[in-house]
């Protein structure tokens, strides 16, 4: 039988991401899989901290090769599960924030690509804030049914409805080299995502991402984010619920994973920098299809990870 554990049992094993070798210590990596179980900026809903368990269980179903693109990762690039960014202080959430961010720091001083499996959305920002120390503000992909560009709520500016208004706030992200995708749902205040208009972000509310259709969706992020430096996020919930029911704040009316699939793999000719999936809260899904959603939008995200690593060291 083959050593290599991803060509072993899939019921077999220690789980780990996608059965890749456990390497914490972050060894001869070029692509790290990490787990961020955090959900202290949730809002209503929690749950997000047991993702990356259930998204590590899930992704045992990954195989190696991506039928639809031909790209086979693992012969590209070196890849492993560097083990959780588990904050020391999770019940305080600025402290969690810099816990995070300290252990994204190492990822970024090893020179190591990482792709997170969240956690609530709020996890991004120390993530952010780690990757741009040393690239400058960075361009944004971003998926979801949210701008997640609010404000204050409940005393605190720091929460998962708020990180890429703080992130462009701190220099972080590029408003101009955003895009936002999938907006949907009900308001309790009209103007909630006006910072994501007046700063320069390019939203696609879901009527229009119907209008514009997948190729035109896929030619505006390539218009958007030209060849700057690029972070990638992915919220479950911008899917509709029918694929991802288990997330803290369903919309329904959303797209479908396999439009979410077409538009990941049109990010293979980006620089890449980073990557994250979001907001998969088992609780609410004893069925495991969403963290099963979650492993997939990873093993995807991974391949285009390695498309831009593999071309940036070509060139």
């Amino acid at each position: 039988m083959s050593q290599d554990p991803k060509l072993q049992p899939r019921y077999s094993g220690i789980p780990t991401f996608m059965r890749t070798p456990f390497a914490p210590e972050l060894t001869d990596l070029d692509v790290a899989l990490i787990g961020v179980p955090f959900d202290g900026g949730v809002t209503n809903r929690t749950g997000t901290r047991h993702g990356p368990r259930e998204v590590r269980n899930q992704s045992s179903l990954m195989r190696t090769v991506n039928q639809a693109t031909g790209v086979a990762p693992f012969e590209l690039v070196r890849v492993g599960d560097a083990g959780d960014a588990l904050p020391e202080s999770p019940f305080e959430l600025v402290r969690a924030h810099a816990d995070i961010e300290a252990f994204f720091d190492r990822i970024r001083a090893a020179g190591v690509l990482p792709i997170s499996a969240g956690g609530d959305h709020s996890i991004s920002l120390p993530i952010l804030r780690a990757l741009a120390k040393d690239r400058g503000p960075l361009a944004l992909v971003h998926f979801d049914a949210h701008c997640d560009t609010g404000d204050f709520y409940l005393g605190s500016r720091f929460h998962h409805g708020s990180p890429f208004k703080v992130a462009a706030e701190e220099g972080l992200i590029d408003p101009h080299r955003t895009i936002q995708i999938g907006i949907r749902g009900s308001l309790t205040d009209k103007d909630i995502w006006r910072f994501s208009h007046d700063s320069g972000m390019r939203v696609i509310y879901i009527e229009e991402f119907y209008r514009l259709g997948l190729d035109g969706v896929m030619a505006e992020i390539q218009r958007v984010v030209g060849d700057s430096p690029v972070y990638v996020t992915f919220d479950v919930d911008g899917l509709d619920p029918a694929y991802a029911p288990g997330t803290g704040t369903p919309e329904i009316g959303g797209f479908t994973t396999f439009e979410a699939q077409q538009m990941i793999r049109s990010l293979g000719n980006l620089d890449i920098v980073g990557a994250d999936v979001v907001e998969v809260s088992p609780p609410f899904d004893p069925s495991g299809v969403t963290a099963l959603v979650g492993a997939t939008m990873m093993f995807e995200l991974l391949c285009v990870c390695a498309q831009s690593l593999t071309r940036r060291a070509r060139d």
